[in-house]
């Protein structure tokens, strides 16, 4: 561990991080068009005089590195950058500004908190090694952390170890759970396009519908699913999104279906399993009804592991912070896409509770606690403290 005058965050830090949460809660972009976003936090993290400053990573990520004298290993500490294409329903004085967005995950507070971890790195630069802060773009729709890690301007950065967390409702506030293993589902979306042949209305039967092939498969495909939670390890889920049939004319006997469909699954072998039984019952439903069939995915989420040396730098950290801890079964059902992270390097990921009264995350009323803004500062403050001071 190393000295316990550095890195330490004051009153007055995490009243401007909280001022600085809201300002932005005003003004939510969305993933991939974070721009406004990445401006002001590159603006932000140069005032702190980082070694290097990389703007622009797999579009509008942003990263900042600080230097030590001494060899020593990369801690990267990333968060998010975008919002959600949800109209705001809460009342707060800095609600959304931005007509159907909002920062309804608290990727606002994320970034509060790691903004806060580069002022502190700014005033004192670690011993040895060094601290990359990373914005991410895009984690919404799980495209953000693949092109970050496919940008060659990320390969300079490339960590040793990587922390992220993400404030979850329903856990006591401030408290911690972090444990080794599947943190978070793997998911994907899968589009699928019916053709068959459109006719006029008083005469169907020169068409061909892909009508009973949609019916059937809203019933089917959800029939796949297996086990009763991720704590199981064949643990699929298979949910209907989004179905369509022809176009919305009384004159028109359809020719074309549309159906979405998101697979979840506790790992990224058993994605694998359930996307090929997918696309079978899909390819031999369309095929015995002369139908044509179009497949693409959507949205894709690799599953999140947590790994052994990641996870006791964040209970050392818990336990150095004063943060209580908390019960949660993993893995999440939801995704999350800094597990693309773990094909780089040891990785962890920690829900930090908000609360039993907290609205769920994606709810247009969800408002990110900035209680939660000094915890999560010293949780990072002193995984950074156990690791590079």
């Amino acid at each position: 561990m190393g000295a316990d005058h550095v890195l330490q965050p004051d009153a007055d830090l995490i009243a401007d991080l909280t001022r600085w949460r809201q300002a932005r809660h005003r003004r939510p972009e969305l993933s991939g068009a974070e721009h406004e976003t990445a401006r002001q936090v590159a603006q932000d993290l140069a005032a702190t005089a980082p070694e290097r400053l990389v703007t622009g990573l797999g579009g509008t990520g942003v990263a900042a590195v600080y230097q030590g004298t001494e060899p020593g290993p990369t801690l990267m500490i990333r968060c998010e950058l975008d919002g959600l294409p949800i109209a705001e329903t809460g009342t707060p004085a800095y609600r959304s500004e931005i007509s159907g967005q909002g920062h309804l995950c608290g990727h606002d507070g994320h970034m509060a908190i790691v903004l806060g971890l580069a002022r502190l790195l700014g005033r004192d630069r670690p011993r040895r090694g060094r601290a990359v802060v990373l914005f991410q773009p895009a984690e919404e729709d799980g495209a953000g952390a693949l092109r970050v890690i496919a940008d060659p301007a990320f390969a300079p950065l490339r960590p040793d170890l990587a922390l992220a967390l993400h404030n979850f409702p329903g856990l006591p506030l401030g408290a911690a759970v972090v444990e080794e293993g599947v943190a978070h589902c793997a998911s994907r979306g899968l589009k699928i396009v019916l053709e068959g042949r459109t006719a006029h209305a008083a005469e169907p039967a020169l068409g061909l519908s892909p009508g009973p092939v949609l019916a059937r498969l809203i019933m089917d495909l959800p029939g796949l699913s297996k086990g009763n939670g991720p704590a199981e390890a064949d643990f699929a889920l298979l949910t209907v999104t989004h179905a369509a049939l022809g176009a919305a004319a009384f004159g028109i006997a359809p020719g074309q279906a549309e159906l979405w469909v998101t697979l979840r699954t506790r790992t990224d072998a058993g994605m694998a399993a359930l996307v090929a039984a997918t696309e079978a019952m899909v390819r031999r439903a369309a095929a015995a009804a002369g139908l044509t069939v179009a497949l693409s995915d959507h949205d894709v989420f690799a599953h999140c592991e947590n790994a052994p040396e990641a996870v006791a730098l964040f209970h050392r950290a818990i336990a150095a912070a004063g943060i209580p801890r908390a019960d949660f079964e993993a893995p999440m059902r939801a995704s999350e896409d800094f597990g693309r992270f773990s094909a780089l390097c040891p990785t962890a990921l920690l829900r930090l509770g908000a609360g039993p009264a907290c609205p769920n995350l994606h709810a247009p009323d969800y408002d990110f606690p900035d209680a939660l803004i000094a915890p999560g500062l010293r949780l990072f403050a002193e995984a950074a403290r156990d690791l590079l001071y």
